[in-house]
């Protein structure tokens, strides 16, 4: 689906962008079916302003099985007091809704994966409605975008924070900037990230500066992922000057900066079956080691096949699920910037 050019979203809201306070409200998105005929899908948004001053757009929920983001935005709307903040705060802790809802990584409702929709369509289904809104109604009133990930149901990451490399020098640099205050564990880079589908090609288009993160995964709420993801806004927070700066966090350790070059960075499974995995989360491995074995338990004689890493680095990501099909992720890798 394409985005309809100059036509506003259908998507509106009961929250005032300009108003100082706190407000928690909804986006109403149209949703006429069979058991609501003039109903809608209520997609909870809050905004956090006093007096003049920067914005940051916080978002979790992008993918709806990926929890520790959406702990933390939960957690920033309760406990931010608009007496506290100069600039403005927008939370989206549940973007795209029905997926969330469902606690899955895509809508029940149309299959829409968000993070592959932008720059979306007003007059499309409903991840397209709201990719649409949030690239074309919130993306322009921030400066800054925070979209919080993780691993969701089917990976587990090393908490980490990510951005994309433009080749812009001063962008880059902000970037950076933002990565340091966010201070995740490790943060890696990327030249390319492939899409131009998601959240970052959506806040580059707007002129938008963007982080995201991968926060741990598993389909549960990682204890440090939730922890890393509550201090780097915080950070991010601190670094914009919307709230003051805190002892405790300007202690924190320093981010360690790592990149993904290119595609030789992942291992799939090479065949359907059970994946036996060689190497645990955050181990160092080598070009041409051995990463793991996909058994056929439908055919217990046949040998198993292995998996390889194609690339020297530390395993920043591992696949969750023991039963893969062919194309799956089973690892991904990081190298330290030289």
């Amino acid at each position: 689906m394409a985005k309809s050019k100059g036509q506003r979203s259908r998507i509106s809201t009961d929250v005032d962008f300009n108003a100082d306070g706190k407000q928690v409200g909804y986006l109403r998105l149209p949703h006429s079916v069979h058991r609501s005929a003039y109903g809608y899908l209520a997609i909870p948004i809050a905004v956090i302003k006093n007096g003049k001053g920067p914005t940051l757009l916080s978002m979790s929920g992008n993918h709806g099985d990926e929890y520790e983001g959406q702990i933390a935005n939960s957690k920033l709307i309760r406990g931010l007091d608009p007496k506290d903040v100069r600039g403005r705060v927008i939370v989206l802790p549940m973007a795209n809704f029905p997926a969330a809802h469902a606690g899955m990584r895509t809508s029940p409702i149309d299959q829409g994966n968000l993070n592959r929709t932008f720059p979306g369509d007003p007059n499309g289904t409903p991840t397209w409605m709201i990719s649409h809104y949030i690239e074309t109604e919130l993306m322009p009133l921030a400066d800054v975008v925070l979209d919080l990930h993780s691993g969701g149901s089917s990976l587990n990451y090393i908490p980490s924070a990510l951005a994309r490399i433009t080749g812009e020098k001063k962008r880059d640099a902000r970037t950076m900037e933002l990565l340091d205050a966010f201070a995740a564990p490790i943060s890696y880079l990327a030249a390319g990230m492939g899409e131009n589908r998601t959240s970052t090609a959506a806040a580059e288009r707007t002129g938008r500066m963007i982080i995201g993160t991968e926060l741990g995964g598993c389909g549960t709420v990682s204890i440090e992922g939730a922890r890393v993801a509550v201090n780097g806004v915080r950070g991010i927070l601190e670094h914009m000057g919307i709230v003051k700066e805190t002892d405790v966090l300007r202690k924190r350790a320093k981010t360690r900066v790592m990149e993904v070059k290119d595609a030789s960075y992942y291992v799939y499974a090479p065949q359907p079956g059970l994946f036996e995995p060689f190497v645990k989360l955050g181990a160092t491995v080598k070009k041409g080691q051995p990463a793991g074995a996909v058994h056929f338990m439908d055919d217990p004689g046949r040998q198993p096949v292995q998996a390889t890493f194609n690339a020297a680095g530390v395993v920043i990501c591992e696949r969750i699920p023991g039963k893969v099909e062919r194309g799956d992720c089973l690892f991904h890798l990081a190298t330290d910037v030289k």
